[in-house]
This record gives C-alpha cells, sequence and structure tokens, in this order.
C-alpha cells in the first residue's frame, strides 16, 4: 500500500470539501472528524455483525464491508494529514483477541484522541499511530482483506466522494 500516495489523496479531498464547506467560526472539524470515524466504525461493526450474539443472521458481503471499511480509512488519513503525521510503520499484532473487543478498542482510543489533543499534544501522533495500525490490523486479520484490496478500494471511493462534493453532497 503506497500510504505516502493516499495522505496525498486525501489531503486532495479535504481541500475540496473545504472549498464548499468552509470551516465555521468556532467549529472544531477535528472533533468532528473524529466522531465521524467512530460512527463510521461502528456502521463497520454493523455489517460485521460480530457482536450480535443474539442473531444467526450472516454479516454482510465482503464488498460491502469494504466499502464501509474504507470510509474509516478515509477519516483516518485526514485527521493523520491534519495532526503532520509524516511518517508511520504499521504494526500488524495489535488488535485483540476478538473483533468485538478489537472494534471496542477502536472507539476508546479515537476518543482519547480527542482529549490528547487538548490536553497532550505531544502524544497526538502516537495516539493516532496506535489507532491506524489497529484499524488495518481489523481490516486484516478478521476481515480478510489485503493491502492491494484496501488501497484500490480506498481510491474508488475517494473517487466517489469526490464527485459527491461535485454535486453538492
Amino acid at each position: 500500500m503506497n500510504l505516502e500516495r493516499l495522505f496525498q489523496m486525501q489531503r486532495h479531498l479535504d481541500e475540496h470539501i473545504e472549498q464548499e464547506h468552509p470551516l465555521a467560526p468556532g467549529e472544531d472539524r477535528f472533533a468532528e472528524k473524529v466522531l465521524a470515524l467512530q460512527v463510521e466504525m461502528a456502521e463497520l461493526a454493523n455489517e460485521t455483525r460480530c457482536f450480535k450474539y443474539w442473531s444467526n443472521k450472516p454479516s454482510s458481503d465482503q464488498e460491502t464491508i469494504l466499502e464501509e471499511y474504507v470510509d474509516g480509512v478515509h477519516f483516518l488519513l485526514s485527521i493523520g494529514n491534519d495532526i503532520g503525521v509524516t511518517e508511520l510503520i504499521i504494526q500488524k499484532d495489535c488488535v485483540m483477541d476478538t473483533m468485538a473487543k478489537t472494534f471496542s478498542k477502536l472507539m476508546a482510543n479515537a476518543e482519547i484522541m480527542v482529549t490528547s489533543k487538548e490536553m497532550m499534544p505531544q502524544f497526538i501522533q502516537s495516539d493516532w499511530k496506535a489507532l491506524f495500525s489497529m484499524y488495518i490490523g481489523l481490516g486484516e486479520v478478521y476481515l480478510g482483506f489485503t493491502w492491494e484490496q484496501i488501497e484500490r478500494a480506498y481510491i474508488e471511493k475517494n473517487q466517489v466522494n469526490h464527485e459527491r462534493q461535485e454535486n453538492g453532497y
């Protein structure tokens, strides 16, 4: 996966979004992006049904799950750009022992970033890197996605997101 390319594509998309939706006075776009990431992770968890112990209904198909997954990648890259991440070594062994626990930890780690940005900004990049690594680990270990699948799906969804901005989304 060419992360530098993905960061650049995300930066371009964020600039497009900023043109269409300028920052309002007093708006905390960082907190909004973190919340959006959490919502996307919840939507992904819902599609996997990993926590629905009461149901026999199967999870969604892999294409739907991959599309939901890359929605989260978009927000992770956007947040990474905002906090100035310039290098990244992904540690793939950072998932929890179940998918449900991994989702819970991802949600908690996302919330920690909002607090870190306010109170301990020196830790924000390391918090983001841990979150990103765990999210990539989720995709590979529990969802079975390859780097190539993730990158291809990201590029396709990035184009869709640009088109949405051009059409007044």
